[in-house]
Order: structure tokens, then C-alpha cells, then sequence
């Protein structure tokens, strides 16, 4: 078999393939013999039956149209195995002949579309800022400030008290729908309630306010599109009843920080021991997630040197690739999109256009380490592709990597070895600069 490889504008491959006729015969051959063994001919034995009675009986192209899909599947692979190509699409098959035929060679060809080989506006090692990994004192009160609400204590305000935004009530409350039926959903019997939280609508505390201790209150609310707590929970959304009573006003009370706090509370040899304790344990998180930081950072500064248009059959992969992996998510944690839109507060549309936008930033960036793999002159040799292999969780990772290379996958493997590498030499040469993350930054 002859393969000729053939770059064409926009691109895009043209493969042009030549399968000699002994080879073609020896197919047609094989395929008749695996037909008359799998199909019952009457008249004769299993294996027996003559072209001619096959052809009459399956049709006269059935046994030529299955040698030419299986020859096809076949070469176009391992093209693409020998040339190292990841197409991005589905090939665009011409057959020269429209099937194969005896004692003929059977040619045909395959146009691909491949992603573009870029430059980048410099190789010299990118410049990235990333937060210190020391705790700066903010932190360190944030965390305090943190344990002192964890730690906190009620106390009980005076009768003249009113019910305030944010405001903590205990309260007792019954629910009904529309029919008088009771919704245990929505009620509550002597429950601490913190206004403003979302648990209950915003309708709902603002009918609360101005309350004191031992007032009741009855009010209707409509539910069919709130997004709160106890709203979402609900089967059957509507205009909802109310009948709610403050039984008391509560007043949160955080303790102080001092020394005898410090240490009776945690254990700490004072407040010294426990700022510095503090300041370890933040340094480690931030350890933690230094590593992944200092990886985006880096690709973000490389693909902003990409010179090129990205492509669109790239970019409609990447958005495809990331919905799936996505929906996958959701699946798993049991969630809906709706549910999700809702959480995070978005439209469909903005989620729809995240995506996109985050595609955008891995096709650039993908484009920008293969770039650098090429002027680096990075490769990924055999034992890189075995050890890929090799280290998977798979039962038998040889079966599965020669399966991979005869469907022409492995030079996905390939490209994703060499990106992995081309992202560990641009981190290791990286500039990294280290500066204290403001709020505004954050």
C-alpha cells in the first residue's frame, strides 16, 4: 500500500492512498469465505456456498461494500499513526472507484483538517505574579475573626427590641398552599431564624421587620419564582399563608480575644502562639494551591503571546469537551442545570457564553505550548507513550495501547505528552514573582 501525504491551504491534509490489487484481491477473498461461515446458504455446508450464490442471495456489492469500509477503516488509522496527524474532524472520504473490484488496485483519499502551527511573539521565559505564601495579617484576623463567629453565644434582647435586617429571631410559624393544606416545608416551631441569609424569601423577612418579641403576624406570599432555601425544596410552588409569631429576639455575642480565650478555648500558650499557629496553617493551603496557581498564571502569559486566529472546528471541540465534562459534574452530585443557573445566579445565556470564553482560553493556550514544544524541538518518544499506558488504571495496558494505535489514537497521546512537557519547561524557566493579594485584586 502506498500513502502520500499532501498539505493543502487552510489546514488542512490530504492523504492519498493505493492499495495494490493482490491486496485487494486477497481482502475480497477472505470476506467471502467469512460470509459463507457466518450465514446458512441452503443447499450447502457451513463455509461451502459459492461467490455466485452469495452474491444472489446478499446482493451482488454487499460482500464488495463491506471489503471497501473495512479497508478504509483500516489505512486511514494507521495514516495517521505513521504521520503523528490529530485531525480535528471527521475525514472527507473521495473513492476513486465507488467499490473495490477484483484484480484492480483500489485507490482513494482522505481530507483532514489539522490545527495550525502558530509562533509566539518571544521564547523567552514568561513573567507571573502569584499571592505570597506567607500569611499577611489580614488573613491572620480573618481567620480569628472566623473562630470568634464559630465560637459565638445567644443571648436574649429586651422586650422593646425590633426585629432588624439581619437580625437573629426565634420563631414559630405554620404554612399553608392555596387549598388550606398545611406545608411542613415552610413551617417551623420555635426555630433561630438569621434574616437576609436566603432560607426564607427576601418577601418573608421583610415582613418581619418591625416585629417585637411575642408579636404575630399573618401574611400571603407568592412562591411560584423564588429562588430561596426552602422555596426551591418545595414540590409545588403557588401563593402561600403565613402565620408567624416571634417568640424572641436574639442577640449574637462573639467572645473577645484574649489571652485566656486563646488558651482555655484552644489550647494556644497565648495569642502570640496562636497568630503564629494560624500563620502555619495558612501558609500550608496556600502550598496546596500554589502549584496550580503558579501553572495558570503561567499558561495565561504564554497564550497572550499567540499570534493567530483560533480555529473554529478547535474551538467547537474545547465547547463540546468542556459540556460534557461538565453536565457529567452535575450528574454526579445530583444537581439540574436549572438548579445550578440558579445557585450561581446566572442566565442560561452567560453560562452559555462562559463557556465559549473559557474554550477560547484553552484552545490559545494549547496552541501556545505546542508552539513552544516546536521551537524547543520537544518530543514524545515510545516509553513516553508505553509509560502512559503503563501508569493508567487499566487491566492490560499493552492490549489497550495497540488497540489505541491501530485506530490511529495514539497521536492524541503524543500531543498531550508533549504539552504536559512544554508546560513543565515553561514553568521551570518562569520568572515568578510573589506580591500580597488585595481584596481588590481578589
Amino acid at each position: 500500500m502506498n500513502i502520500k501525504v499532501e498539505a493543502l491551504e487552510n489546514n488542512q491534509v490530504k492523504f492519498s492512498f493505493e492499495v495494490d490489487a493482490d491486496d485487494v484481491d486477497a481482502r475480497i477473498k477472505r470476506t467471502y469465505r467469512q460470509v459463507a461461515k457466518r450465514y446458512s446458504f441452503p443447499g450447502f455446508r457451513p463455509g461451502k456456498a459459492p461467490r455466485p450464490v452469495i452474491d444472489n442471495i446478499m446482493g451482488a456489492d454487499a460482500v464488495r461494500t463491506t471489503v471497501t469500509e473495512d479497508l478504509v477503516n483500516e489505512v486511514y488509522p494507521q495514516a495517521l499513526e505513521e504521520n503523528n496527524i490529530v485531525p480535528l474532524q471527521r475525514p472527507d472520504y473521495q473513492y476513486e472507484l465507488e467499490l473495490v473490484e477484483d484484480h484492480k488496485p483500489f485507490n482513494f483519499t482522505a481530507t483532514v483538517q489539522v490545527k495550525p502551527e502558530y509562533e509566539l511573539s518571544s521564547y523567552e521565559p514568561v513573567e507571573v505574579e502569584v499571592p505570597t505564601s506567607e500569611a499577611t495579617d489580614e488573613e491572620i484576623d480573618a481567620q480569628i475573626e472566623e473562630l470568634r463567629n464559630y465560637y459565638h453565644d445567644f443571648k436574649d434582647a429586651n422586650a422593646n427590641t425590633k426585629v432588624k435586617p439581619g437580625e437573629f429571631v426565634e420563631l414559630t410559624l405554620s404554612a399553608t398552599d392555596a387549598e388550606g393544606n398545611d406545608v411542613p416545608a415552610l413551617s417551623a416551631d420555635h426555630r433561630l431564624y438569621e434574616l437576609g441569609q436566603g432560607v426564607y424569601p427576601e418577601s418573608f423577612d421583610a415582613e418581619l421587620i418591625g416585629l417585637k418579641k411575642g408579636a404575630e403576624k399573618s401574611f400571603d406570599l407568592d412562591l411560584s419564582e423564588d429562588t430561596s432555601a426552602v422555596a426551591s425544596s418545595l414540590e409545588k410552588r403557588g401563593m402561600f399563608h403565613f402565620d408567624v409569631k416571634i417568640d424572641v429576639i436574639k442577640k449574637k455575642i462573639v467572645p473577645e480575644v484574649t489571652e485566656e480565650w486563646a488558651k482555655e478555648t484552644f489550647g494556644f500558650e497565648g495569642l502570640e502562639d496562636m497568630r503564629s499557629k494560624i500563620a502555619e496553617s495558612i501558609k500550608t493551603q496556600k502550598g496546596s494551591s500554589m502549584v496550580r496557581r503558579k501553572e495558570n498564571e503561567c499558561l495565561i502569559a504564554l497564550g497572550s503571546r499567540l499570534e493567530g486566529e483560533l480555529p473554529e472546528a478547535m474551538l467547537e471541540r474545547e465547547e463540546t469537551n468542556l459540556l460534557q465534562n461538565f453536565y457529567g459534574q452535575l450528574s454526579s452530585m445530583g444537581l439540574t442545570f436549572d438548579k445550578y443557573l440558579t445557585a450561581m445566579d446566572i442566565t442560561a445565556d452567560q453560562f452559555k457564553e462562559d463557556n465559549k470564553k473559557q474554550a477560547a482560553d484553552v484552545v490559545r493556550q494549547d496552541l501556545a505550548l505546542d508552539a513552544w514544544a516546536r521551537h524547543f524541538d520537544m518530543k514524545a518518544t515510545e516509553e513516553d507513550v508505553h509509560n502512559e499506558f503503563a501508569q493508567a488504571d487499566l487491566d492490560d495496558p499493552e492490549l489497550i495501547e495497540n488497540e489505541w494505535r491501530k485506530e490511529g489514537r495514539l497521536p492524541m497521546i503524543r500531543e498531550s505528552i508533549v504539552r504536559a512537557n512544554a508546560l513543565r519547561d515553561v514553568i521551570a524557566q518562569a520568572k515568578v514573582t510573589e506580591v500580597e493579594e488585595t481584596k481588590e485584586a481578589e
